[in-house]
């Protein structure tokens, strides 16, 4: 992830208090600019991976998760989410009260009803929890 990427995406979410992001796979780098801000941020991932100080991880799946993770969170985020992740984290932001906000990889479409922001390297999507 470049860089300005992080950047707009960690500005983007400054002013929540706690965040988790779907998913964080080898790409922590927008966990630490949320930490290093001083926000609560939870990673999840199906698979064990080391995150930074700050950063809490949790062994979560998406198509199936532990509701408990994300209670309380005021955005869920993700980063390069795959179309097929899109409305199970849009359903659990519904749930939980949560904005929801990802990044697909370049040519993946949001599948999900979006308003899109450009950042630099790529394009926010901004999902509406309140629309189907």
């Amino acid at each position: 992830m470049r860089d300005a990427t992080r950047d707009a995406i960690v500005s983007r979410l400054s002013d929540r208090e706690r965040v988790v992001e779907i998913g964080i796979g080898h790409q922590p780098a927008v966990a630490r600019g949320l930490a290093a801000a001083g926000l609560d941020v939870t990673a999840t991932d199906i698979h064990e991976r080391a995150v930074p100080d700050g950063v809490t991880f949790v062994h979560d799946d998406v198509t199936d998760p532990d509701r408990a993770v994300y209670t309380g969170a005021d955005a869920l985020y993700a980063c390069n989410l795959p179309p097929e992740l899109q409305r199970p984290a849009l359903s659990i932001a519904r749930e939980v009260d949560a904005s929801f906000l990802f990044t697909t990889l370049g040519a993946d479409p949001a599948v999900v009803p979006v308003s899109r922001e450009a950042i630099p390297g790529g394009t926010l999507y901004v999902a509406d929890p309140q629309r189907a």
